[in-house]
């Protein structure tokens, strides 16, 4: 299997075996890190040894499987996580790339360790970065077990719940990168069949994954006659619970309070108010069945393809502003107000304040005005008289063809060129989640030094490409009107790769396809000058390639940016 490029996620989900279209199984109580919510294992002895039922004659049992267990000589396991259904599922460790990873082990002979096992390799070959990545699918030793990425800085859905719903802009993102990544999944014949809270994650750069894609389904023995419609119903379900923090049925599940009894199914914004009317007639979408959509909403959604177009229909939802702590107010040290050594005034005596005098009205300013007036006469005097000798030498001159050549020469003199004035910055994530750092982009054009907007950080082999995420992330600058545009100076910090995109018009642009690419190059301060002349009034600065900063992690910063014409 191809290697990944990060550590990774938790393990199986432990739900059981109801469908999400009814209930969600109160069981599943697995955390993002692999750790049980409740703070019980489940410990059957059967399970525990990976047997999974009766040897059969003459077949050597499974090996006992132990903190310190390798398997391959590689993976050491270090914790378990779940034992259930007759599999476990460890955190363990990948000593030969020295990572963590995740593993599900189950014996050959398990029923299901068959379809486990080409699940496995199905979603291997997505290749996805929005799954978490299936590493090894292998038998050996009578054991089953399928390797996975373990993703250290995730958060499960259902722990972000527990404090409360998302943001509008949040369960927006939330909705469309899992509804796109499950419609690419569809594309290629896999499904998921457990996709809940437990199952989606969100990572510190603020991308959703999913992780066990047909992987999840196959450990439990899950199936759909319409798998298209169950991981859509699933979506639903998710934005459902992300809005209002309830879970869209009657029985509580992952942590959440379930809708009352005998009411139905009835729109998030009739559950909590505040909500975004859009994206509760989205769930709605998403989630009828057999009739329960109201009357007020459209055609219900049957496929993640489907939701995905009705998502691109929407109006694209912003994120939130970023809130600005004024400083506080600036006090005055005695030693600056002029006090310094001098004793504290008496309160409630009124001390007189001694103007200053007015400039140069001393004896002293008045000698330097008339030393500078006699300066600037000596000038004046001296000037005049070179400029008359000069004349009278060229008296006999015609000075037709001098004054031609002159304006000849003014037509293709180049314009002098000025400091353009940034109006306002952006930050543009078009390809990941929509927001990098939104609260220090007016670094960029502070001219103050040590300031900077730095990008989210990247580890591991394609780090410095953003893992082969995104092809880019930059800053969307505002020059107040379209005008000429001759040069962009860019500081970095560390040698960074770096276009120069424009747009036409005078409306800022809201999609990467609305600039157009009219310089590059790399290096810590890098000149951006077009080829040919520009006009405009939005320009992009597009990082493509990251430096390595000095503690290891690869991230862009930007210290400064100057326009001229």
């Amino acid at each position: 299997m191809a290697e990944r490029s990060r550590a990774a996620v938790d393990v199986a989900d432990n739900s059981g075996e109801t469908p999400l279209t009814a209930e969600a199984d109160q069981a599943d109580q697995s955390t993002a890190d692999g750790a049980d919510q409740t703070g019980e294992r489940t410990t059957d002895n059967d399970e525990a040894q990976g047997s999974g039922g009766t040897e059969g004659p003459g077949k050597a049992s499974p090996p006992e499987l132990h903190s310190g267990h390798k398997l391959a000589r590689r993976y050491r396991l270090e914790e378990c996580v779940t034992r259930l259904d007759g599999f476990s599922s460890w955190r363990a460790v990948d000593e030969k790339l020295r990572r963590a990873v995740g593993v599900h082990i189950l014996p050959a002979d398990h029923s299901r360790a068959r379809s486990v096992l080409a699940a496995a390799r199905s979603a291997a070959l997505l290749g996805d970065p929005r799954f978490v990545q299936v590493l090894d699918a292998v038998e050996e030793n009578d054991l089953v077990y399928v390797v996975h990425e373990w993703l250290p800085d995730a958060t499960e859905l259902t722990a972000l719940l527990a404090a409360g719903p998302l943001e509008p802009h949040d369960a927006y993102q939330l909705v469309s990168q899992i509804a796109g990544a499950m419609a690419a999944a569809h594309r290629e014949g896999l499904a998921h069949l457990r996709l809940n809270p437990n199952a989606v994650l969100r990572t510190s750069t603020g991308q959703w994954r999913i992780r066990g894609l047909a992987v999840n389904a196959a450990l439990r023995g899950a199936s759909s006659d319409s798998p298209q419609r169950t991981d859509t119903e699933a979506i639903g379900a998710l934005l459902y619970a992300s809005l209002t923090q309830r879970w869209p049925y009657e029985n509580d599940a992952y942590g959440l309070s379930g809708l009352p009894k005998d009411i139905g199914l009835i729109a998030p914004d009739q559950v909590r108010a505040g909500v975004h009317r859009g994206l509760s007639e989205l769930a709605m979408r998403a989630l009828v069945n057999d009739g329960a959509t109201a009357s007020r909403h459209e055609a219900a959604c049957t496929t993640p393809e489907e939701l995905v177009k009705a998502i691109g229909e929407m109006p694209r939802i912003r994120p939130p502003e970023p809130a600005f702590t004024a400083p506080p107010e600036y006090q005055r040290t005695t030693y600056q107000q002029g006090n310094y050594g001098r004793p504290a005034p008496h309160p409630g005596v009124t001390q007189p304040v001694t103007a200053p005098p007015p400039p140069l009205q001393s004896r002293p300013g008045k000698a330097l005005k008339w030393a500078v007036s006699a300066l600037l006469i000596a000038a004046l005097g001296l000037g005049s008289w070179q400029l008359a000798e000069a004349l009278m030498e060229r008296g006999g001159k015609s000075e037709t063809p001098q004054t031609q050549t002159t304006q000849g020469g003014d037509k293709n003199k180049p314009k002098p060129s000025r400091p353009i004035a940034i109006q306002g910055a952006r930050d543009f994530d078009p390809f990941g989640d929509s927001s990098e750092k939104p609260g220090d982009i007016d670094k960029v054009y502070d001219s103050a030094p040590g300031t900077y907007w730095e990008t989210a950080k990247y580890y591991g082999e394609f780090a410095a490409k953003f893992g082969n995420l995104k092809s880019g992330v930059g800053v969307i600058l505002d020059l107040g009107k379209v005008q000429d545009v001759g040069k962009v100076t860019v500081t970095f910090e560390g040698t960074t790769s770096v276009e120069l995109l424009a747009a036409d018009g005078d409306v800022e642009p809201q999609t990467f396809e609305e600039f157009t690419k009219v310089a590059d190059g790399a290096g810590d301060t890098v000149d951006l000058k077009p080829a040919k002349e520009l006009k405009s009034r939005y320009v992009l600065v597009w990082l493509t390639e990251l430096p390595m900063q000095s503690n290891g992690e690869y991230r862009g910063r930007v210290v400064d940016i100057k326009v001229t014409s």
